[in-house]
């Protein structure tokens, strides 16, 4: 299935600007604002009583001062889960964020959810080839494809590794942004629901990275919503779809993603999904990422819902 109603988000102990990502991120927005860990922990509580209100069951684990992990609040980038029970974990490119797998993360996950396999593809990180999760990747589920578009995070080396591993088709692009720079999590420009995709084609500026990624779109049967850059900038591309206990579509975002929708824009995802938002402000003018950076989805089999 493509959405899921159970995910899992980290609370953080010390957000803030992160230097190491900052190198490629264009989406960061560095200031002096002293407190900024209390905003983001205030928008972090927020939004997750905004997605359980909405019947998602949300699974939050606090950050720990062991490590300086500024960017711990976007468990997406380091964690990804399937429905056929294999857990993967990823390499990065940020040294920093490395420190935010954490074992007990995963056991935790394993005391609810069926894991029968866990694929640890963190030695690429030795080899200076690094593929950043579902940030990286923007996954088909149903279809079985990963788009992806290439930069310093997104190895094609691993994306290999890992579409053999898990039988997935990798389409792959360059995207870049106004300035020319390569946007650095496909996830930014790209989300993928049951029916739809939001995407800013303008950034990829290839014509045949382009048809190749609209073909396999409408092959798919998704009806394109395409966003600017401008919207992409306010985080339009950075939206996930969720389904509530009550198997309603749901499409989470940033209430500035939202606020920069046209009423076209509005009126077709309405369609889909509701759409549900939350100011996220700090956390992405520090953090570089958005609402759906800030989700890792949990597909695994519930141990409830086995047969016996």
């Amino acid at each position: 299935m493509q959405t899921t109603s159970n995910i899992l988000m980290i609370r953080p102990v010390e957000f803030g600007f992160n230097a190491q990502t900052a190198v490629n991120n264009a989406f960061l927005k560095p200031g002096s604002d002293f407190d900024v860990q209390e905003k983001a922990l205030k928008e972090f509580d927020d939004f997750v009583e905004v997605l359980r209100l909405n019947g998602v069951e949300v699974l939050v684990i606090d950050d720990n001062s062991k490590h300086h992990t500024p960017d711990s609040i976007f468990p997406n980038n380091w964690i990804s889960t399937h429905d056929d029970g294999q857990l993967f974990i990823y390499p990065m490119e940020a040294e920093n964020r490395r420190l935010e797998k954490r074992d007990d993360i995963v056991s935790t996950l394993k005391e609810k959810y069926q894991i029968i396999n866990i694929i640890d593809l963190s030695y690429f990180e030795n080899e200076n080839k690094f593929l950043e999760s579902t940030g990286s990747m923007v996954l088909d589920r149903v279809n079985k494809i990963a788009y992806a578009c290439l930069s310093d995070r997104t190895n094609k080396d691993v994306l290999l590794t890992f579409s053999q591993l898990i039988g997935y088709k990798v389409i792959t692009f360059n995207a870049v942004d106004k300035n020319g720079t390569a946007i650095y999590h496909t996830n930014v420009m790209m989300s993928l629901g049951t029916q739809f995709v939001v995407i800013c084609l303008e950034s990829v500026k290839d014509d045949s990275q382009k048809n190749e990624v609209v073909k396999s779109l409408e092959k798919t049967g998704k009806n394109i919503v395409e966003i600017s850059y401008r919207q992409m900038n306010e985080f339009a591309g950075n939206m996930l779809q969720l389904k509530n206990k009550s198997q309603e579509l749901i499409l989470v975002m940033s209430e500035r993603a939202y606020n920069s929708l046209l009423q076209e824009q509005i009126f077709q995802l309405e369609r889909y999904s509701k759409l549900v938002f939350s100011p996220l402000n700090t956390i992405e003018d520090t953090g570089g990422g958005s609402a759906r950076c800030m989700i890792a989805e949990i597909h695994l089999p519930e141990f409830s819902a086995m047969p016996s």
